[in-house]
């Protein structure tokens, strides 16, 4: 592996800019929850389970894509994850029942699969010099927080012009003119001990290992809490939250209404996430992941507890937006960076696809159960308090995990 070497290289601003419009389109799909409801008279589980099928068939397309991209190279796959995308959205711009949207989404969820964390971090990951690697990540984690900031709130303001459908082919095209960056990307040289090692070996040996596990189970609540929050938020701060004052700051600046606030929540943690996720990987060349790991879970736990148990203000949203920002995606560079320190570089898409897979089952659970539990309660207090307790469990299980790199090529 390289030991020293520039960070900010052609392959990085590539990933960037990959994901940060990929994650910008992705974290905007809470926006539409309402519309779409009120258009065709569905019921909020619907629209839940189709977001939930996103998720599930993006974790579920997560190892496929970073297998292929091990296998075909990064760009081509890149390519495929890019076109089914913008496919899925084009359709699911003409669905007019609940069936055809959810079948669509499994389009789009292979699509942010193919252009999403799994393929570009890993890019970025073997691009990187040792010791840049945690940095490169962490900035690249930092663009999706980037695409977060502006999608949801360019998502509402598309829609004060144009209906949905419009915007999902708008986002269509968007997600296509990101390959324009495709040239930047270059792989690597690969050395001799690495080719000699096969992929199968490598998957094999991190199975057995009981670290690998704890990984995988830690990162579930992560995409439970995410998901939840992105599907959901928006919604439930139209609904629950208490009204903004017409002649104040928020309405000032343009949040007159809870809805604008909704979407503005969703860009504040996003912009909080950028410098959260920066110092993550900053802090993950310095410290011991697994303990970096268990406090951001610590801490996402604590803070989702307070906002729960206080009155819902447009004060309180906005404070929790901003704190759970710095803590959003501060866990991908540090786990991203632990599958690459324990199992080396060269499959790294492969293994962290597989890690991210429990992240997108939780990503399911926290989208589709958000909408059932809405549907039979009226609210969304009981499935919050479930993304508490799953949080607490990650803080927990990572404790145990055996950071050492094992002896074998990298």
């Amino acid at each position: 592996m390289n030991k020293s070497g520039p960070l900010i290289t052609p392959v990085l601003i590539a990933g960037c800019v990959i994901v940060m419009i990929g994650f910008a389109i992705r974290a905007s799909f809470g926006v539409f929850q309402i519309p779409i409801a009120e258009e065709f008279g569905w019921a909020r589980t619907e629209f839940s389970l189709a977001i939930a099928i996103q998720n599930l068939f993006w974790g579920l397309g997560q190892p496929m894509f970073g297998a292929m991209a091990e296998k075909i190279g990064d760009r081509k796959a890149i390519v495929l994850g890019a076109v089914l995308y913008a496919t899925g959205l084009v359709m699911s711009s003409y669905a007019t029942t609940p069936f055809a949207l959810q079948s669509l989404e499994v389009l789009v969820g292979l699509g942010v699969a193919g252009t999403g964390f799994g393929v570009v971090l890993a890019v970025v990951g073997r691009a990187a010099s040792d010791e840049n690697r945690s940095m490169a990540l962490g900035i690249a984690t930092a663009a999706g927080s980037a695409g977060q900031v502006i999608g949801a709130p360019m998502a509402e303001f598309f829609l004060t012009i144009m209906p949905w459908q419009s915007v999902f082919l708008v986002f269509a095209g968007a997600i296509m003119a990101a390959l324009l960056v495709l040239p930047m990307i270059r792989s690597p040289a690969v050395s001799k001990a690495q080719l000699e090692e096969s992929m199968g070996t490598v998957v094999i040996r991190a199975f057995k290992d009981p670290s690998f596990t704890l990984i995988f189970l830690g990162f579930f609540s992560c995409g439970y809490q995410l998901a939840f929050i992105t599907a959901h938020f928006p919604a439930l701060v139209t609904e629950m939250c208490g009204p903004i004052n017409q002649s104040g700051m928020l309405a000032g600046i343009g949040i007159t209404t809870t809805s604008i606030l909704g979407a503005v929540a969703i860009g504040l943690i996003g912009f909080f996430n950028i410098a959260g996720t920066l110092f993550a990987g900053w802090l993950g060349k310095r410290y011991t992941k697994k303990y970096l790991l268990a406090g951001i879970y610590t801490a996402r736990t604590l803070v989702s507890a307070a906002f729960i148990m206080t009155p819902i203000t447009p004060e309180t949203v906005l404070l929790f937006s901003a704190v759970m920002g710095a803590l959003w995606l501060a866990t991908v560079p540090l786990t991203s960076g632990l599958v690459a320190h324990l199992y080396g570089i060269r499959y790294m898409g492969t293994l962290y696809g597989f890690v991210f897979l429990s992240h997108q089952l939780g990503s399911f659970l926290g989208v589709w159960l958000g909408g059932r539990m809405y549907d039979l309660t009226g609210d969304y207090t009981l499935v919050w308090w479930i993304g508490i307790g799953v949080g607490a469990f990650s803080a927990i299980v990572h404790l145990p995990i055996r950071e050492h790199r094992a002896a074998t090529p990298a």
